[in-house]
């Protein structure tokens, strides 16, 4: 048997925690029941790593009409998530997350990928940086499109399997099946235990 080639040390990294707002957390309008459960995950990392830590927040517009197609037929199904119907503070960090700001940073995008219409990609580049670490929600959703974008752009992604999370479990198993099949020169499958063992703050 072929045994797999050991998982390079970490180095010249970026923690990319995605989406872990209250709109997502217990009570939320888009509840993700798993968050509870992985967020001292997240929570541990982010403070490990807190300089190299960037949080990313989906931000939901005013109207329908000032998203393009098919996300206006999106929020019109989700007119509970338009900014003036949300309670305050719902697109915040988790309280957990948002006390490690500064000097972990935040990045708002309108759409899944983290990459999308923000200077995200620029700058990581200037910071040197070759490797993302992902965490954060949801596996099948946002970090799905922020995976995908980082693969494409050359970034070494490693996905910590214990930081994510979802509110399908099926679309959940399914990405994590798919990562380790389909993408295995790009993206390495961790938990916290192995990624602080392979990346020294």
């Amino acid at each position: 048997m072929i045994k797999p080639a050991p998982v390079e040390p970490i180095e010249s990294a970026v923690h990319l925690c995605v989406d872990m707002q209250r709109i997502f957390a217990r009570g939320g309008v888009w509840e993700t029941p798993w968050m509870e459960r992985v967020l001292p995950v997240v929570a541990d990392i982010a403070a490990r790593y807190a300089s190299s830590t960037i949080f990313t927040r989906f931000v939901t517009p005013e109207h329908p009409e000032q998203r393009p197609g098919r996300w206006r037929r999106y929020y019109r199904r989700w007119e509970a998530a338009l900014r003036p119907n949300l309670a305050p503070g719902q697109l915040d960090l988790v309280p957990e997350l948002r006390r490690l700001v500064p000097p972990a940073r935040i990045v708002d995008k309108p759409v899944y990928s983290a990459f999308k219409h923000a200077d995200l990609a620029s700058l990581l580049a200037d910071r040197g940086i070759g490797t993302v670490v992902i965490t954060g929600a949801e596996t099948d959703v946002c970090v799905l499109a922020t995976v995908l974008d980082a693969v494409d752009l050359g970034f070494r992604v490693v996905l910590v399997e214990d930081a994510l999370c979802s509110s399908s479990d099926p679309g959940h198993d399914a990405l994590m099946t798919m990562y380790r099949t389909r993408y295995g020169q790009q993206i390495d499958l961790l938990g916290r235990n192995e990624l602080f063992d392979l990346w020294r703050p």
